[in-house]
């Protein structure tokens, strides 16, 4: 029998939750579903995901990063995925791999909302490989 891998979402955008959480649950993954940060912290220890995908700014502007880094630490090989519209907004570039970015951000991918699934569907097939 093949257990389904478990993959945290935490968003405090609860349409974005939802919709979130029904793309995963159609692909077949477990979801565990957060609201916002606080959901989100106490999900982190009660659970270990396989994966887990953030919103970058929840209750805080750094509740992404705060999250990550706490699963991080605490799972260092779980693949993180950042979910962020700060790109498009003040066109900062977070993404991991930039010289801004290198070192701080420990998140595996930072995708720019709005999400397409199919591209969600691609990272997270990339990430848990």
């Amino acid at each position: 029998m093949t257990t389904k891998k478990k993959i945290l979402v935490v968003d405090d955008d609860l349409d974005q939750l939802d919709h979130l959480t029904l793309i995963l649950k159609a692909d077949g993954y477990d979801v565990i579903a957060a609201q916002g940060q606080a959901e989100g912290e106490e999900a982190i220890l009660s659970t270990i995901p396989d994966l887990a995908i953030l919103d970058l700014m929840m209750e805080n502007l750094d509740s992404g990063f705060v999250l990550c880094h706490q699963i991080k630490h605490l799972y260092p090989d779980t693949p993180v995925i950042l979910l962020t519209a700060v790109r498009s907004e003040t066109g900062v570039d977070f993404s991991p791999g930039s010289k801004a970015a290198a070192g701080w951000i420990k998140a595996d991918v930072l995708l720019d909302k709005p999400i397409r699934p199919e591209q969600l569907r691609l990272e997270i097939r990339r990430l848990m490989e």
